[in-house]
């Protein structure tokens, strides 16, 4: 066991696991980063640490400033975790729209939390549209620094360790990587970073099938917390995924309660999005072919939903 003296240092060096039940005999086998290990229980834990510390390194974040973003609950938590573990002060805009859990998490953490009221609880895009605003106003005070997730190029940056620790951990043995889109941010900074070391590699986006902006289809709503906002997001382009596959919220919820039950890997909705996404790759790529995915994030954040309250009335 490792020692450190920064919290912050807890981040990252997750488990890769195969899939034994839900992987239908004679596909691709299946790996996914169980990034719910990380400290508040996200991959976003990741991306937080880049942003605050490059921020704080190039003076953008000053020692008396404060961090502002919008969030969908995991970003937030992240941040405000990285923000407690270095002593700034974070206010986040969040949404009903998202768990509790989260909203609570973040509050514990010591963040100041805005809740701008959703659609009966959906993700559309004014929603995220409004949450963005809200955030841009109060980042003009003075020494705020806007962390602003879907402009900032740091946040990529934050997820080059995940793409390395998934090179390490396949020896190099990866044929495709599969991950849903929010941001853009992860997807974009693990796919560069595995095609300079495999450049044939496939690369496949997951989005919302209510939503399937990415495809060239219409927005719309749905539940899926954490991806699909409803627009293309600013820095993603056509080339960083060979295929975009669609996923419904029923489909995302439903491989996600199998997860938990065959597999005991206990995680959050776009989870099961990215894992339905990966047994179509895995059964057009055929046996001795690997596909990687991830667990974004952990089912604790998602008690409080419909997600697992099916499962508890049976």
């Amino acid at each position: 066991m490792s020692r450190s003296e920064d919290v912050a240092a807890s981040i990252g060096n997750t488990p890769l696991v195969r899939l034994a039940q839900v992987v239908p005999a004679g596909n691709a086998r299946v790996l996914v980063k169980v990034e719910g290990q990380n400290p508040t229980g996200s991959m976003k834990d990741r991306m937080a640490l880049s942003v605050v510390d490059r921020a704080a390194a190039s003076g953008r974040l000053l020692r008396t400033g404060k961090v502002v973003e919008y969030t969908g609950g995991s970003t937030g938590t992240s941040l405000a975790f990285v923000c407690a573990a270095r002593g700034f002060p974070i206010t986040v805009v969040t949404s009903d729209a998202f768990s509790q859990e989260k909203r609570d998490h973040m509050r514990a953490l010591g963040a100041d939390v805005i809740e701008i009221a959703s659609d009966g609880g959906r993700t559309t895009a004014s929603l995220i549209r409004r949450m963005m605003d809200r955030a841009e106003e109060i980042s003009a005070a003075p020494e705020a620094f806007f962390a602003d997730q879907f402009n900032n190029p740091d946040a990529a940056a934050g997820y080059a360790t995940l793409a390395e620790e998934v090179w390490e951990q396949t020896d190099g043995k990866i044929d495709a990587f599969v991950q849903s889109v929010g941001t853009a941010q992860c997807i974009l900074g693990v796919s560069a970073v595995l095609r300079e070391r495999k450049p044939d590699i496939e690369v496949i986006a997951v989005e919302p099938a209510e939503s399937p902006v990415l495809a060239g289809g219409s927005p719309g709503p749905h539940r899926i917390e954490g991806v699909g906002p409803g627009f293309v997001p600013p820095l993603w382009r056509d080339d960083i995924a060979d295929e975009v596959l669609a996923v419904s919220t029923d489909s995302a919820k439903a491989m996600t309660r199998r997860l938990a039950k065959e597999e005991a890997l206990f995680a959050g909705t776009s989870s099961g999005a990215n894992v339905v996404a990966a047994l179509q790759v895995a059964a057009r790529l055929g046996p001795d072919k690997t596909v990687v995915t991830l667990l974004c994030d952990s089912g604790l954040k998602y008690l409080s939903t419909d997600l697992f309250a099916t499962e508890a009335a049976q």
